[in-house]
């Protein structure tokens, strides 16, 4: 017979939470800066080498968590593997496109697409979900939609990495979502499946001459090994957050990232942020402020 938990553990279970979830959302806010270590090297080999070391770090976490049969079951559940396949295909896109945008001094547009994101899942719930938006959340995809028509009229171009990183994430959180798999184990299935692909890739650019294992730069090869670790570790921290703490919470935390990014871009690496530039990022925080608001008074009448 299970005991009533108490006032004390359930604010135990909130600040650890809390604990999780910053450590997760802060870690992601440095990638920026991580992969700045292995910007001298193309950045489908970063994706190729983060995917292979993702294998092998979640693959040990999970194996001596003794979880490794979640694995097992979803190579097992063709409806899971299906689910899998595609986040993987959604993950891998997200991942290249997010390596060659800081390769090319792109971290602000890195920022506005995972400031967007948020916004685009609420076009993927009206779409794919048959959602019916509230006024808040009507007012906030209008306002995210001009932002971006402002910055392709008056800069004369799409902001695309920004939407495909938007997009991408997006798409893979639903699909994460409607997918009966845990985090870390789904994560793993969806390395592995891209594992031959960047394995062997890796294998071709050597055959081309590349120096896909960058064996003359032992500082940057660690870097390219350690993209395991920092795949992984986030990850962990966001799944014990995720089961401690409330998703509005969590939904509120997801700026902690693209808000590190966009001043790590300004203010470090001194990224230009022109009027247009600056005009855009108004309007999405403007967008993102009625969309939180909205969020808050909807889960407060819920409860």
């Amino acid at each position: 017979m299970s005991h009533p938990v108490s006032e004390a553990e359930t604010s135990a279970q909130l600040r650890q939470g809390l604990y999780y979830g910053l450590s997760a959302y802060c870690m992601w806010g440095f990638f920026p800066a991580y992969y700045k270590l292995t910007d001298s090297v193309p950045a489908d080999i970063v994706v190729s080498h983060r995917i292979v070391w993702s294998v092998l770090f979640v693959g040990l976490f999970l194996y001596f968590r003794g979880r490794w049969q979640e694995v097992v079951e979803a190579f097992r559940q063709p409806k899971v593997l299906k689910g899998l396949m595609t986040s993987a295909a959604f993950i891998g896109v997200n991942w290249l496109v997010f390596v060659w945008a800081i390769e090319q001094e792109r971290v602000l547009d890195v920022s506005l697409g995972y400031f967007i994101n948020p916004l685009v899942s609420i076009l993927v719930g009206l779409i794919v979900l048959h959602e019916r938006l509230s006024r808040g959340q009507k007012a906030a995809v209008f306002i995210a939609a001009m932002a971006v028509l402002v910055q392709a009229v008056l800069a004369g171009g799409v902001p695309w990495v920004s939407l495909i990183l938007a997009f991408s994430f997006a798409g893979y959180g639903y699909v994460r979502k409607v997918t009966p798999v845990n985090a870390t184990p789904g994560m793993l299935v969806e390395t592995l499946l891209l594992f031959p692909f960047a394995a062997g890739f890796l294998v071709l650019s050597l055959g081309w001459g590349a120096d896909a294992l960058v064996l003359d730069d032992l500082p940057v090869l660690a870097a390219l090994v350690g993209t395991g670790i920092v795949t992984a570790l986030p990850l962990v921290c966001f799944s014990a957050a995720a089961r401690r703490l409330p998703l509005f919470m969590l939904g509120l935390m997801q700026y902690i990232a693209p808000s590190m990014h966009f001043l790590m871009a300004v203010y470090i690496w001194d990224e230009p942020l022109d009027p247009t530039r600056l005009l855009t990022f108004a309007m999405i925080w403007g967008a993102l402020v009625i969309f939180t608001f909205d969020s808050w008074n909807r889960n407060r009448v819920a409860s």
